[in-house]
């Protein structure tokens, strides 16, 4: 769905999460956090372990799990019994929160007992009371072969309610026939590809990376310069630059030819149906993240779901995984395991990146300023969304 086509409730919901989620962090942290704070005065429960039986249901993004009767959800469910409802329905995080949002409200998970949501996604899901507690000695493979770089994220320090399913870097798909030169964001706003780019509809994403090609460092950035960013895409929207905004489904027009060069993520490439497309690494550096399967209040099967978390996190069904969906893994000790089957694979940078790959990267982040910052860069960059 065009974002420019997006109803007003959904419109609502997202300033409603930039509003709700900068409250938080007022009341909680005096404005100094500016992620939110956590609703001390509930407690959370801990999502229940025990043998895996009956339905489990998870919400994923298209091609983040490898397919088929060999693959890891098929083994999972000759292994244990358990019976898979596997939907890809996560296009972006706003929109899938927004189908959500109503019965996680009441305490409901639309029979969901997995979601896969971005770090910033999680936190505010968190906050909200969404989410159970995992209780990381209930999954021993997680606890044992989680990166050591990921225990301890800014948006859940101690692990308590996220466990990683893959991280990604955010750069540029192109088409190296018809857009070879395109190397930078800049690249982008260039008139001989007007109506033939997309940018995604992730803030934290397309307005770092903006900023980025502009020569300011997202970390150091100001509002003002979050604010100057999201003018400079609003003029490439309102000119025709930007043919649209998308989630992941900008691997659809990638396919199709309707775009030449798209902001998108690196691990996409089993979606994208051209063998001309390649993921460039912008020449002044990519945006960090890591999506998460989290456990939502209401869901009728943790025993289930942490049960099919841990079997995900042996690193031999990781392996499986990694060289279908080619995004960075998560879990230690996968590499060598690729490298045995196929030494390109095992060195493929997009699985395994070296800290000279991703120097120039930026982990992916909140705007500055606190409750208010948040909120004002939100429903700006909301208001270039929907046009």
């Amino acid at each position: 769905m065009r974002m420019s086509e997006m109803t007003g409730r959904l419109r609502l919901l997202w300033l409603a999460l930039a509003t709700f989620g900068a409250a938080l962090a007022l009341v909680a942290c005096g404005g100094d956090d500016p992620v939110g704070g956590g609703n001390t005065d509930t407690e959370v429960e801990t999502a229940q372990a025990g043998e895996p039986t009956g339905d489990l249901t998870i919400s994923n993004w298209p091609g983040y799990i490898d397919p088929g009767p060999k693959g890891t959800e098929a083994e999972f469910e000759q292994k244990t019994g358990v019976k898979i409802d596997y939907i890809e329905d996560v296009n972006d995080n706003a929109s899938f929160f927004g189908k959500l949002q109503p019965q996680l409200e009441q305490g409901e998970s639309g029979g969901r007992s997995i979601m896969v949501v971005t770090d910033w996604m999680a936190k505010q899901m968190h906050d909200l009371g969404y989410l159970q507690n995992i209780d990381y000695s209930d999954v021993p493979n997680v606890d044992a072969n989680l990166r050591e770089d990921l225990r301890s994220p800014s948006i859940d320090p101690e692990r308590e309610y996220t466990i990683p399913w893959q991280t990604g870097l955010t750069g540029i798909w192109v088409n190296t026939k018809l857009a070879p030169d395109v190397e930078s964001v800049n690249d982008l706003f260039d008139p001989k590809y007007k109506g033939k780019v997309t940018f995604l509809t992730e803030l934290r994403d397309s307005v770092p990376l903006v900023m980025k090609a502009d020569g300011i460092d997202p970390e150091e950035a100001t509002t003002e310069d979050w604010l100057a960013a999201i003018d400079k895409i609003k003029s490439a929207s309102d000119s025709g630059q930007i043919r649209r905004f998308t989630g992941n489904d900008y691997t659809e027009d990638i396919t199709s030819g309707n775009v030449v060069a798209a902001v998108g993520w690196s691990g996409d490439a089993s979606l994208i149906g051209t063998p001309d497309a390649e993921w460039r690494m912008p020449t002044e550096g990519c945006m960090v993240w890591s999506d998460n399967a989290v456990i939502p209040v209401g869901a009728p099967n943790t025993e289930a779901a942490l049960a099919f978390l841990d079997y995900a996190y042996d690193p031999k069904v990781q392996a499986d995984i990694a060289e279908y969906v080619t995004y960075v893994t998560p879990v230690e000790n996968v590499q060598p395991i690729l490298q045995q089957r196929d030494p390109e694979l095992g060195s493929n940078e997009l699985i395994f990146p070296g800290p000279d790959f991703t120097a120039d990267c930026t982990t992916q982040l909140d705007p500055p300023g606190g409750a208010e910052g948040i909120q004002e860069v939100s429903e700006a960059f909301q208001d270039v969304l929907t046009g």
